[in-house]
């Protein structure tokens, strides 16, 4: 024998449903949230990795950009010692500047911009004051020389 819903079994049927239909768009809602949480990431991510494939490139080009300028001034002290004069004060100030040209262009080769720039740093913690003091000094050159009408 079968027995007929009460007004109190339809009610919590239907309170049942209505939970059920809650509890599903709620596990959507969270799933949704979820995936677009992850698709932000893996973004964020991608981002990411081209700015860092991109300073990459950008340093590589740069340190190859200063090896060539010190091959390039240890080529110019070759040619400054083969067509200037040998004897004399200009045979002397031409062995002396082809020399300086070729240090430099050697030391740009070996050491690149970090060794320069772990030099510059060490000159820095070296002597602060001196330092400082240049600084104020090329701020203040460059602030005259910008402000010039």
């Amino acid at each position: 024998m079968a027995t007929t819903p009460t007004k109190h079994d339809t009610a919590g049927t239907m309170g049942d449903r209505a939970k059920q239909a809650v509890d599903t768009t709620t596990d959507k809602a969270k799933d949704f949230a979820g995936n677009v949480t992850d698709k932000a990431k893996d973004f964020a991510g991608n981002v990411a990795d081209r700015a860092r494939d991109a300073a990459s490139t950008v340093g590589r080009q740069a340190e190859n950009a200063t090896h060539a300028v010190g091959s390039g001034m240890e080529s110019l002290a070759d040619t400054l010692r083969d067509k200037a004069p040998h004897k004399g004060v200009l045979g002397n100030a031409a062995s002396t500047v082809a020399s300086g040209l070729e240090s430099s262009g050697h030391y740009l080769q070996e050491e690149g911009l970090k060794g320069m720039a772990d030099d510059i740093t060490n000159l820095i913690r070296r002597n602060p004051l001196p330092a400082l003091l240049v600084g104020v000094a090329v701020g203040y050159i460059i602030a005259r020389a910008t402000t010039r009408s």
